[in-house]
């Protein structure tokens, strides 16, 4: 394979890597299924409890009113709980409940556990070559990550 065609490649196998996880983890699921966006603002109020609807709407790259949509339904779910801020009454902060901490930290853990069945079903050499891998793929995320928080 040329050079040229990595990229198309690469966004290809990631994209099937992805949806092909997610699927597999479905199966198992208990509880309600949540979409993607659903997940990722529950990962995010996770990893920064108190954030506002506005800044989690800047940090997803959503506009304001599907963020509010979306606390609405996962409050609705029992997921996330909306506080009014003492020092502002206007606004609200975010936190996941304990019943959605414990369906990341599931979620995160089966994830891991089907990820690590597949490549110790790889040979050694494929699995040599993911592991030389992964240093370029930090990289290539973190370019990523700066170039979008940067927009």
């Amino acid at each position: 394979m040329s050079t040229a065609d990595v990229p198309e490649a690469f966004a290809a196998v990631m994209g099937g890597i992805n949806r092909l996880v997610r699927r597999r983890l479905r199966r198992d699921l208990t509880g309600p299924r949540l979409r993607g966006a659903q997940v990722e603002l529950l990962r995010l109020v996770s990893d920064s409890p108190g954030i506002s609807v506005t800044a989690a709407a800047k940090e997803l790259y959503l506009a304001g009113n599907s963020v509010s949509t979306l606390v609405n339904q996962l409050t609705e779910a029992g997921l996330l709980r909306r506080e009014t801020r003492p020092e502002d009454r206007r606004s609200a902060r975010l936190l996941v409940t304990p019943e959605a901490e414990e369906r990341l930290r599931a979620w995160q853990e089966r994830r891991t556990a089907v990820i690590r069945e597949l490549v110790e079903r790889l040979g050694d050499d494929d699995q040599e070559a993911l592991a030389a891998a992964l240093p370029a793929l930090r990289r290539l995320a973190d370019s990523l990550r700066e170039e979008v928080t940067s927009a």
